[in-house]
């Protein structure tokens, strides 16, 4: 049989296989589902129904972006404008997304899992849905089993739209195949693919619980499934999917979006969420450390996250439980994987709301009155950390004054692997759970990884309105992002309101795996392609320090890049499958 992630068949036998080995990374809803799968009691009650659907949610992922070894620990910041891998001394980090040397059809790096990765989860879906049909749960117990399968029917939309971030149009796959389909199954087009997606949460929403009790923390609710239609409407509508910006030039209905009325559509979107959360105002965050505490643990601004519990798993899809381990600085034994760049830490304001581009800003102490952000979301030179003052710097001399515990000092062998050292000069801290102590390997029970957040909905609300032409709307929900961290309301307005719209975005959810595709919609190439800046610091014999901005890398980009390619594997064997331009 052909060997198509899209269009295997997948017998019982080989879905309770499946089930069975994705259940050992359940630790979220803790679950334990072995011996659950007698082919006799899987579908005879909600509860047995239910063991099938928890497994699924495997497929929010985590703080990696991936299955593969690296790819579980960092997520895309690493190819965007945010971060940069970090596992070398020497200035040209492994390019495991393969940013630097370029994308060809049959090398993405470990981004190049995606494609299997998402279509497991799809397939996986929609298995459980023709088996849950007619089955004697469902009979005896139909409004229970109906809540059951919105849950999965949400999991599948929020996989394809995935999809649709990395591949454009693929095909929309809707029930299990069998040995006698056609498996040469062409892609969707982009507005199918998203027309899809709406209509299905438009069809589940009333069927999922607004909101639920603390023990179900991470199930899918109706704040999450229409914070879904709101991110896949304000994508859709951007300047990528413009069938007048496309940046393509050819097979463009696999990209563009359509519709007269999109911006609207978008924002009507964003305030069906803000309508039923009640337009209230975000969580306050008096200082950094309160901020910080956001991404820690559950809490009324969450609209949907992937919960974890005390064990630390590492494998699969359910990827690393541990962002302290893979991101602290190296002098805490950690692996500082995504080393923030410069130019990321440059959009940061000043705490009176004025830019690095302002008298405000002084270059010789680049950390000093930084807006509230900056802080938490941050691991500088000299930032307290976990008790001690974090220190990049390489000594002139490290037989006189040591180097930084934190650099890569090849010397400072007891701290670790010294590859692990920042060469950017920065590590993240968002995420980081200070608590644990110096144990970084620990896991940290109640952690949530983010995926919806009612702050993304208010900038989402924003941007939407302002294109649709409501500055008012647009300046206001802006502002109440602005707001809670501290910085002024936001004033501006036409090009430097969008602007302003764009720079909360991209500190507001900072390494939340937006950027990578905010960038992209907004077709800013400066943003995708450009010098890699990080900060290098200098000890003295003196034990002063001093620093100097530097060009670490040159990042390519060329228009190809705006999507993933299609595996190669795939597109020999399936003769419908287009490939994705440029590729």
């Amino acid at each position: 049989m052909k060997n198509n992630i899209v269009l295997k068949r997948i017998s019982i036998t080989m879905l309770m296989a499946f089930f069975i080995t994705f259940s050992s990374c359940e630790e979220s809803l803790d679950i334990d589902v072995r011996d659950s799968f007698a082919s006799d009691l899987v579908l005879s009650t909600p509860e047995q129904v239910e063991l099938l659907l928890l497994t699924t949610y495997n497929s929010t992922e985590s703080f990696g972006v991936g299955s593969q070894f690296w790819a579980r620990y960092m997520n895309v910041e690493i190819a965007s404008l945010e971060a940069r891998m970090n596992f070398n001394a020497a200035t040209q980090a492994l390019d495991i997304f393969g940013v630097l040397r370029g994308w060809s059809s049959q090398n993405v790096g470990q981004l190049g899992q995606k494609w299997q990765d998402l279509y497991t989860y799809v397939r996986q879906a929609n298995v459980f849905l023709e088996l849950v049909e007619g089955s004697e749960a469902q009979v005896n117990n139909p409004d229970e089993i109906e809540a059951l399968k919105a849950e999965m029917r949400f999991l599948r939309a929020n996989q394809y739209s995935k999809l649709l971030k990395f591949y454009g149009g693929v095909p929309l796959l809707t029930s299990a195949t069998t040995l006698d389909d056609d498996f040469n199954i062409p892609r969707n087009s982009y507005q199918e693919v998203v027309d899809f997606i709406v209509s299905e949460i438009d069809e589940i929403a009333p069927l999922l619980p607004v909101t639920r009790e603390s023990r179900e923390f991470g199930r899918a609710t109706r704040l999450a499934a229409l914070a879904l239609k709101s991110r896949t409407l304000l994508y859709a509508a951007s300047d990528l999917h413009d069938p007048s910006m496309a940046p393509q030039s050819s097979n463009l209905e696999l990209y563009i979006y359509n519709k007269a009325n999109k911006w609207q559509d978008a924002a009507d979107a964003a305030k069906a969420v803000i309508d039923l959360v009640g337009d209230r105002d975000l969580i306050s965050t008096p200082n950094a450390k309160a901020y910080q505490e956001l991404f820690l643990s559950a809490n009324q601004d969450i609209l949907f996250a992937r919960p974890f519990g005390g064990t630390v798993f590492g494998y699969g899809t359910d990827v690393t439980t541990q962002p302290d381990n893979a991101q602290s600085p190296r002098g805490f034994d950690g692996w500082s994987l995504s080393t923030p760049l410069h130019n990321h830490t440059l959009i940061y304001n000043m705490d009176d709301g004025n830019t690095t581009d302002s008298p405000s800003y002084d270059a010789a102490n680049p950390y000093e009155n930084r807006e509230m952000r900056f802080y938490a979301n941050i691991n500088y030179q000299g930032a307290i950390f976990r008790g001690r003052p974090i220190d990049y710097a390489i000594s002139l001399d490290n037989t006189v004054v040591p180097d930084g515990l934190d650099s890569f000092s090849q010397d400072q062998q007891t701290l670790g692997n010294f590859r692990h050292g920042s060469t950017t000069g920065y590590a993240i801290r968002k995420f980081q759970n200070e608590a644990l102590g110096t144990d970084v390997k620990q896991a940290s029970p109640g952690r949530p990884y983010i995926i919806y957040r009612l702050a993304e909905i208010y900038l989402n609300y924003a941007e939407a309105s302002f294109r649709a032409g409501d500055e008012e709307t647009a300046r206001r929900y802006v502002s109440r992002v602005s707001e809670r961290a501290l910085q002024p309301a936001i004033t501006a307005s036409g090009p430097e309101l969008l602007e302003a719209i764009k720079r909360e975005r991209r500190i507001e959810l900072a390494f939340e795996a937006h950027n990578f595709f905010d960038e992209r919609r907004w077709l800013n190439e400066d943003n995708l392609g450009f010098d890699v800046q990080g900060m290098r610091w200098i000890k003295n014999l003196d034990e002063n320090v001093s620093s100097e901005e530097f060009t670490i890398e040159t990042r390519p980009f060329d228009k190809k890049q705006y999507y993933l390619p299609i595996p190669q594997s795939e597109i020999n064997i399936t003769e419908a499958l287009i490939q994705n331009e440029g590729y």
